[in-house]
């Protein structure tokens, strides 16, 4: 029998080691997995590279990863605003690094990696200091970037409802990067706020296929 809920949040995370790349969901705090980012800071785990929207806010969730010094690099669209104090902090001081990628490119880098997709290319960015060095290319008349795809070890992300297949459905706008970040990470934990029966969610509701998800953790805050 197929069953993948795993109450222990710590346990959910077996197997997660010094120097992977772990993504985290998000869109600062909407659908950010704080109950797992806790669990990931207890594991005491080291030279993380973390693949997220932003670079934390406040002193809570990815901040607290971060003030935790467990991120050697964070690669991102959006570090700075007016509480990420952390992040600033660190990066001034030349403690974490920073790999700044457009956020559209962010979202289809993940996506790519999840579709076995090996590289595309993309307007945005040509000519700037985020792109110097990197290959172009002139297709029609315009030019483009090339931009790899985003793979990680681990995604971490949080879902409305979850059953024991793995099957995820998102509240709104805290689905963001979810879905593509499940597909992108050899082992895809999440935290849901309600666990259902088998057969319960609706295939045409069910936004990520259990395929994808290798733990589902039960919480009941920050779904």
């Amino acid at each position: 029998m197929i069953d993948k809920i795993e109450p222990n949040a710590r346990r959910a995370l077996a197997g997660l080691t010094d120097g992977m790349t772990v993504m985290i969901g998000g869109f600062g705090g909407a659908g950010q997995p704080n109950h797992l980012i806790n669990a990931l800071i207890d594991c005491d785990v080291g030279e993380l590279t973390v693949i997220n929207n932003n670079a934390g806010n406040g002193d809570a969730g990815l901040a607290a990863l971060l003030l935790a010094g467990r991120v050697r690099k964070i690669v991102c669209s959006f570090p700075r605003q007016v509480d990420s104090h952390v992040f600033d902090k660190l990066y001034r001081e030349k403690r974490i690094e920073l790999e700044l990628v457009p956020q559209g490119n962010l979202a289809e880098r993940i996506r790519a990696a999840g579709a076995g997709i090996g590289a595309f290319f993309s307007p945005t960015g040509f000519g700037t200091e985020l792109t110097r060095g990197r290959e172009t290319r002139r297709i029609d008349g315009r030019d483009y970037v090339l931009e790899l795809p985003l793979h990680a070890d681990f995604a971490l992300i949080s879902a409305l409802d979850g059953d024991r297949w793995g099957n995820l459905t998102y509240r709104k706008t805290a689905r963001n990067f979810g879905p593509v970040m499940a597909m992108a990470a050899k082992t895809t934990v999440a935290q849901v706020k309600n666990v259902v029966e088998l057969g319960a969610l609706d295939p045409e509701t069910v936004i990520t296929p259990g395929i994808f998800v290798q733990k589902v953790v039960p919480v009941t805050e920050d779904a």
